[in-house]
Parts: structure tokens; sequence; C-alpha cells
């Protein structure tokens, strides 16, 4: 079937990445985007760090300039609700319930913030998702107001960190042992928790909780061994649920994410899903994974774009995803799940240093500070068998020691 007509249901960092690719590599056919939110497609990482800070502004955000929009006839309508997908008959139902008909329909709805049982709305109870939310959490960091952030991953730690250098006071909940242990394993989590504690950042790790009540004055979280964080807001940041239930209801094969094949196709043809929401078939992996980073939109958004215009290209790499917090910029790459084996190249102390993790003396993950070309190398480096000393070796180019394994 020749596809004359995309349409994307979502409006995020997978419409804008698929809309140019579709264009760049010569598609002429009609692009349309639906976004239930009121903006058009915007960054979403600046959420946790720089729009905080500055004057929140929209429109810097923006991923696709409204010249390059005009240019390539692509058709955006914001506020705009799908309410059903007729997969077979790959027909749309809007809020409105007006319909639309498209060759090929891409789900990109994202996710929506996981929420603490019994922890209803409020406004001092903040949840971090969308350009709305970072506003309304924008003017609540003020010099010597109390922030207590319930979720130590990196978007929470981010906002830690914007929070911290506006003078708020911030304390950081988190369930598990140490903050981001299972990401980074204990050494580089300890690292994690020392940068934030320094900058004054107060931590309550190890504790789930109990309880969160919010009013006109104030905010209180009881902690599950009875202590209690009293603040002035609370944020919870304890990850995010993607949003299926589009997808289930048309039919189409749900676990933890839109079932989808290595290039993002599901069992419908002429439906596909990317991004957040999709659990994607990978061969390195032996199985379906969801991944809720940038650049595995990116890649996807990519991928999905090609297999609409008839290529197969699958985007398998490793992962890699990147945080800026203080004056520091981290970047990790790859897994640590299996690792037996950590080496760091650099001193730790001096905050610039790189540290690989090895299973079985093979390379499955990396993850720096203030050293991103580390990173770029690590990522042609994973899956092959290094040795430690080569690593550990200053005196020794990261991309030349890969391009000698080639050679």
């Amino acid at each position: 079937m020749t596809i004359k007509s995309v349409t994307v249901v979502g409006g995020g960092q997978v419409a804008a990445v698929l809309a140019r690719t579709l264009r760049r590599r010569g598609f002429d056919g009609s692009v349309t985007i639906l976004g239930e939110e009121s903006h058009q497609p915007y960054q979403r990482p600046p959420l946790s760090k720089e729009f905080l800070t500055g004057d929140g502004a929209v429109e810097p955000l923006a991923l696709l300039a409204p010249k390059w929009l005009e240019n390539n006839e692509i058709d955006i309508r914001t506020g705009t609700r799908v309410d059903s997908v007729d997969a077979a008959g790959r027909m749309l139902t809007l809020a409105d319930g007006s319909t639309m008909s498209s060759d090929a329909i891409v789900l990109a709805t994202g996710g929506r913030p996981r929420r603490l049982p019994g922890v209803g709305s409020a406004e001092r109870i903040h949840h971090l998702r969308t350009v709305d939310d970072a506003a309304a959490l924008r003017d609540r960091l003020v010099p010597g107001a109390r922030l207590a952030i319930i979720g130590g991953g990196f978007i929470g730690l981010e906002i830690a960190s914007t929070a911290t250098t506006l003078g708020v006071e911030v304390t950081v909940i988190e369930q598990a042992h140490t903050i981001l242990e299972r990401q980074l394993g204990a050494r580089m989590a300890a690292y994690c928790t020392d940068l934030h504690s320094a900058n004054g950042v107060h931590f309550h790790c190890g504790n789930g909780v109990s309880d969160v009540q919010a009013g006109t004055d104030g905010a209180r979280v009881t902690l599950s061994d009875g202590q209690v964080v009293d603040a002035d807001d609370v944020i919870v940041g304890i990850g995010m649920e993607p949003n299926t239930q589009l997808a289930a209801d048309a039919g189409l094969a749900v676990t933890d994410g839109i079932v989808v094949n290595a290039v993002g196709r599901t069992a419908a043809p002429g439906v596909f899903a990317a991004g957040d929401v999709a659990a994607r078939f990978s061969d390195t992996a032996g199985r379906h994974i969801r991944v809720e980073h940038f650049d595995n939109a990116n890649r996807q958004a990519g991928a999905v774009a090609r297999a609409i215009l008839g290529e197969h290209v699958v985007e398998d790499g490793p992962h890699w995803l990147w945080s800026d917090q203080y004056d520091r910029n981290l970047q990790f790459v790859g897994n640590t799940a299996t690792a037996d084996e950590i080496v760091v190249r650099g001193d730790m102390s001096d905050h610039e240093f790189s540290a690989f993790y090895l299973t079985g003396g093979r390379l499955t993950g990396a993850f720096a500070v203030d050293r991103g070309e580390d990173i770029m190398a690590a990522r042609e480096l994973i899956g092959r068998a290094v040795d430690t000393p080569e690593l550990t070796d200053e005196d020794i180019d990261l991309w030349e020691l890969g391009e000698e394994m080639v050679s």
C-alpha cells in the first residue's frame, strides 16, 4: 500500500522527529499531529532545569519552528483529544465526535505521572510532566521556601539541584536504600548523594511515604517510620505510567507498553507506536523493552518514519541519557544490571571522571561526570571485551582503543 497520509497521536518529541524525518527523506504526503495539550510540540528535558530558572516563556522550548512548519505543510492540531482508534480501518474518533482516517497512524501518547495511592490533587502537591506543571512549580521556587521531593530518580534530583540554586530548602525522600543505586550501583550512587548533600540537600532514604497532607499554609509528608517532613510544596516524582488505553481499547497488544516489533510496527497494518509508550522488541535484549528517555524517543521516531517509507532500519544500540545537576553534566550509557566490576578513569574527587561497568570482562555500561566524550566512545565499546588497565590509563585514547578492536 502506498502511504499518502500520516497521523501522529501525541504532540511530543516523537511527533516532531517523525515529521522532520519524513520530510527530510522526501515524503510529500500529508502529516498531521494531534496533541492534547494546548502547546505545540516542545522539549521536555528543560522543564526540570532551565525552564524553572527562566522567565517562563514557552517559545524557546519549541521543537518545530513556525517557518519550518509552514514550509513543510505540517498540520498541528493542539487541544485535540483522540477518543478511540479503529486499528483495522485506520480511523480516529476525536473528542468532538468528528472522525479522520489516515494511511498510517503513529501512537505516541507518552505517559502520565505515577500517583501515590491515596494522595489526591492539591495546589501544593505537584507532578512534573508538562510545561503547565513546570510553570506552576516555577512560581513556588522562591528563596527560603521548603520543598519535599518524593522520589530520588534523575528528574527529582534535577529539580533538587535547580531548586537549591534558587535558595530553596530541599528534602529528598527515597524508598530505596540510596538514590540511583538501581541505575548506577552503590559506588556511583554514593557519589551522587554526596554531590547533593554538599549543596545542601537533605535525604531520607530507605523510607517510604505513609501519608501526604496539604493545606493552604503548607504540606506535611509522613514517612513509614513515623518521621514527618514539613514543606511548603511537595513534588511526587516516582516515575510514569504509559498511556496505553487507546491502544488497548483498539485491541492492540499491550503489556507494560504498546507491543511493537523492532521498527515500531504493531500487529495492525499501518499502525505504529514509538517513544515512552512503546514496548519495542530488542534483539540485543531478546525481549520487548520500554525506555523513557529522550534519546530513545528520537531513535524510535526515526525508525518508524523510515518504516512508513518502506525501509527497515533497526535502532537497537545502547541507551544513553544525560542529566545536568548543579554545574555538572552527568551522562550514562548501557546498563549496570549484570556488572561484576566497576573501574574508574580519572579522579572522582575532582568531579571529572568516567566509570565503566564490566560483566565478565565485557563493557556493559558507562557513567561520566563532565566527560561526555568518554561516553560517546564507550557507546562504541559496549559488548566488547576490554582490559581494565586500558580503560583507566588516561594516556590511551578511548576512540583509538575502539578502532584497534575493530581492526
